[in-house]
């Protein structure tokens, strides 16, 4: 795959900020192996666009351009989804998710955990892993075409309008998903909703308060919210 290299090194130095506590010029070049009059240029360049700011110190820090940027990628079920989300991990007593497929990979977008929670799983924001492993990937894959090679698994979450797994994606989680039907003129990514957590987890009482989330987003498309299956 052919890249921009000026554009691939921007993206990447966006990413380092992004993980760290602040970063001075040198530091950032250092890091994507660069010069420093590249890494100053591109630090420059960033902050025109507010994508970057310097703090007193001049150490680099994410800017509120991304977040303007973020506010118009799927506003209306993101501007809903924390609500949704956080009372689905209050009725569950686990952690909900909200996850889109990006090729052969679901990612998740926002997780929020319940309140009350001794232990938590950490479901992390911007995670990834393949649409073969997890509830989530499993849920992606059923909203899918059907194809002859699908697995059971996916032909099963199918049917039932609903996935669950356990110990796919670390030892002791139990996962349970549902995908968000795509409608309405308006663009929208392949996404599922769900809920995970750890130990003897009742996927079954779980199932219908996803499908009951994953309706209230669809919903939110401007569309009637999709009735959760029986």
């Amino acid at each position: 795959m052919s890249t921009l290299q000026t554009l691939d090194r921007g993206i990447r130095a966006l990413e380092v900020v992004a993980a760290s506590d602040g970063l001075s010029i040198p530091e950032l070049s250092a890091r994507l192996g660069v010069a420093r009059a590249i890494g100053h240029r591109l630090a420059t360049t960033l902050e025109t666009h507010g994508l970057v700011v310097r703090d007193a110190a001049g150490r680099l820090h994410l800017g509120a351009g991304l977040a303007v940027l973020a506010g118009r990628w799927w506003p209306s079920v993101l501007t809903r989804a924390p609500a949704v989300l956080q009372d689905l991990a209050e009725r569950t007593a686990a952690t909900g998710f909200l996850a889109v497929a990006e090729g052969e990979e679901a990612v998740v977008v926002l997780a929020c955990d319940p309140g009350t929670s001794v232990l938590r799983v950490g479901y992390r924001v911007g995670s990834r892993h393949p649409l073969s492993r997890g509830a989530s990937g499993l849920a992606l894959r059923a909203a899918r075409p059907e194809l002859p090679g699908d697995p059971e698994a996916v032909r099963e979450a199918r049917r039932r309008g609903w996935a669950a797994t356990r110990g796919q994606l670390q030892d002791g989680a139990v996962g349970v998903a549902a995908a968000l039907p795509r409608s309405g003129s308006a663009w929208s990514p392949e996404a599922c909703v769900g809920v995970v957590s750890l130990g003897d987890f009742d996927v079954d009482a779980a199932a219908p308060q996803v499908l009951t989330a994953a309706a209230s987003l669809t919903g939110a498309d401007g569309e009637p919210p999709a009735a959760p299956a029986p």
